[in-house]
């Protein structure tokens, strides 16, 4: 026998029981087979994510309040193929599973969930996860999807082929999930289906993927599984959609159409929270009288955090539309179509998956490198996401744009001048993190490319409740920054406006800050208080609005308005251009400093990226000032 056939034989003692006071469950699966939808629908907003110690892989954890038991916590460990990767992902996997890792205790028990519409290939994982002898049940997702179009598996005979409980279960449509419960709450488990003669499971040889094929494709064929048939939808979408012409146009109609209906409803939406805003500042300014304490309170913190809070409609209706692409598959269509342009700037294909996760955080992002295996590919993947266009840097790019683009039509009512503007400002981003990728990959990190295999999703419908969990998620987190780090700064450059007392602003300890920087920055079309803007907003790009909201002491249309009286259009658009490029990060610098193990990266990335962004808007501003507004 040949060594990829080669197997090895644990024991399923027939007394084996979940235990009887559970602590801690982990669920995991291959990536897109539905964990993460699972994992939502069992915990609901009973979740917490942080990140597991001396690595950066995010931890989430939370309760299984979907069955009834807010005292058993749910791990939702990282989707991988196999826990004999390299990847980081894979080792965190293997740590957490085997007890390994500090602060989270060994699971009591497992919940492998397996895409049971590609169930050969998935059960590849099923193999090292049993052979860690750990309590596990198998949850074959997207079975309503599998049966419908007729496709089949004899879950029991599967059970006995595996030696454990196995559940066909929908994840979207929150069906069959009573067998999780029934497994969790058991004090014992009285019968597990016994995996042959004599209660003895082959299992492949450990590290060795052929077997683990030959393995799974043994198990699917005594199970009678029979693989469902493809959409004809499906069919018919990915004929077009992946087109090798077409795919890519369509992928620009579909982001055109996106930052379109942002701005034609999101500026109203927007516009009516500014007023809510403003009036509730009023009613709150009217009952502290008139003095220093009214001014901390409206111009010092008021109008600074609701000079950005009114833009949460905006970037809310961008998440809904990013969260309705990714879970109805397209956008893993879009990273086959993306890969093509990867190989040609020689970055993995897997770096696009972090790239495409920046345009919500660069702090994510990078974390996300970590499936990357090669390490230059993983450190040049690193260097460029801060390019891509967060949501951080939304506010700015929205106040500028509403102040000095006017909103004319373009191609009729599809795309007006404001949504060009704005794909122009995310498309210079992306063209400047592939030409870094560019020179990086043919200097310091060159390295030969690796092959990308992505397991495409079916397309289905989105869920109200995955949409609203992840718009809640992202809204919550925009509030959380508002409610402190803007708050911290807007209060402390009132402080330093007024200091010393009775003196004008000018005069003020920020003032002479402002003014001492201004010949620096003055090139570019900037005036002393977007010099403090810049400055605040190395803590946080988005800062800068609450800055110049305190400094100007108005919000929405009232510092639209001071910003057209004090800037002009070119050094508007400098200003855009410079947020573009320019690295105003602190917690990106962290996460570099850590994912990179020191400060020597994260010190040329800042320094590249504000050169980059200082010479790009005093290009930008000399253009549009000496060009187009001639």
């Amino acid at each position: 026998m040949s060594d990829c056939c080669t197997t090895e034989t644990i024991e399923i003692l027939p007394e084996q029981k979940v235990p009887g006071k559970l602590r801690t469950v982990a669920l995991i699966g291959p990536p897109n087979s539905g964990k993460s939808t699972l994992f939502n629908r069992l915990t609901g907003l009973r979740q917490k994510v942080a990140n597991y110690p001396g690595v950066t892989v995010e931890q989430h954890v939370g309760r299984l309040s979907g069955i009834g038991r807010s005292d058993l916590y749910l791990i939702d460990l990282p989707g991988i193929y196999s826990l004999d990767s390299y990847s980081e992902d894979a080792r965190v996997s293997v740590d957490v599973l085997r007890g390994r890792m500090p602060g989270t205790p060994q699971p009591d028990a497992i919940l492998l969930v397996l895409d049971s519409l590609h169930l050969s290939r998935q059960l590849m994982l099923a193999a090292p996860i049993l052979a860690l002898k750990l309590p596990t049940m198998v949850l074959l997702n997207m079975s309503d999807l599998m049966e419908a179009r007729g496709g089949e598996v004899d879950t029991l005979a599967l059970a006995r082929e595996i030696g454990c409980p196995v559940a066909k279960i929908s994840a979207a449509r929150g069906t069959g999930l009573d067998a999780i419960g029934h497994y969790i709450n058991r004090k014992s488990e009285p019968a597990i289906p016994s995996p042959g003669a004599g209660g003895r499971l082959e299992l492949p040889v450990v590290d060795n993927p052929r077997s683990y094929r030959q393995w799974a494709t043994g198990i699917s064929t005594r199970t009678k599984y029979k693989a469902p048939l493809s959409s004809e939808w499906t069919r018919k979408l990915d004929r077009l959609l992946l087109h090798r012409v077409l795919g890519p146009i369509l992928f620009l109609v579909v982001v055109i159409a996106v930052f379109q209906v942002v701005f034609s409803i999101g500026q109203p939406l927007s516009d009516g929270m500014g007023d809510i805003l403003n009036n509730a500042g009023d009613a709150i300014g009217a009952h502290l009288g008139h003095g220093w304490l009214e001014s901390l309170a409206i111009d010092g913190a008021w109008k600074g955090v609701a000079s950005v809070l009114v833009f949460l409609p905006q970037i809310l209706l961008l998440f809904l539309f990013i969260g309705v692409l990714e879970d109805s598959g397209y956008l893993a269509r879009a990273a086959l179509i993306a890969d093509r342009m990867m190989r040609s700037i020689g970055l993995n294909g897997k770096a696009f998956i972090p790239l495409l996760s920046a345009y919500a955080c660069a702090v994510p992002a990078i974390m996300a490198t970590r499936t990357i295996e090669n390490k230059r590919d993983r450190f040049a993947t690193i260097l460029v996401t801060p390019f891509m266009t967060c949501s951080a840097r939304l506010p700015i790019y929205l106040l500028m744009i509403a102040a000095f683009i006017p909103n004319k039509p373009l191609l009729g009512d599809f795309f007006g001048m404001r949504a060009a503007v704005m794909l122009s400002l995310y498309l210079l981003g992306f063209l400047a993190a592939l030409g870094t990728a560019r020179l990086l990959k043919s200097s310091i990190l060159k390295t030969s490319t690796a092959p990308f295999i992505l397991e495409l999703p079916q397309y289905r419908l989105p869920t109200l409740r995955s949409l609203g969990l992840r718009v809640f998620d992202r809204g919550k987190v925009f509030l959380k920054q508002a409610g402190t780090i803007i708050l911290t700064v807007t209060l402390i450059l009132w402080i330093l406006g007024h200091v010393p007392f009775h003196s004008d602003l000018p005069d003020s300890i920020i003032g002479r800050v402002g003014h001492l920087i201004e010949p620096i920055i003055k090139p570019l079309g900037f005036n002393w208080k977007i010099g403090i803007g810049l400055l605040s907003s190395v803590v946080a790009r988005e800062v800068i609005v609450g800055t110049l909201g305190t400094l100007y002491g108005a919000d929405g249309a009232g510092l639209q308005a001071a910003l057209r009286h004090d800037l002009t259009l070119g050094g508007a658009m400098a200003l855009v251009v410079f947020f573009a490029f320019a690295m105003q990060c602190t917690s990106t610098l962290a996460i570099v400093k850590r994912e990179t193990n020191g400060w020597k990266w994260p010190a040329v990335q800042f320094a590249y990226m504000s050169v980059l962004a200082y010479v790009a808007a005093l290009v930008t501003n000399v253009l549009v000032t000496h060009l187009l507004l001639r």
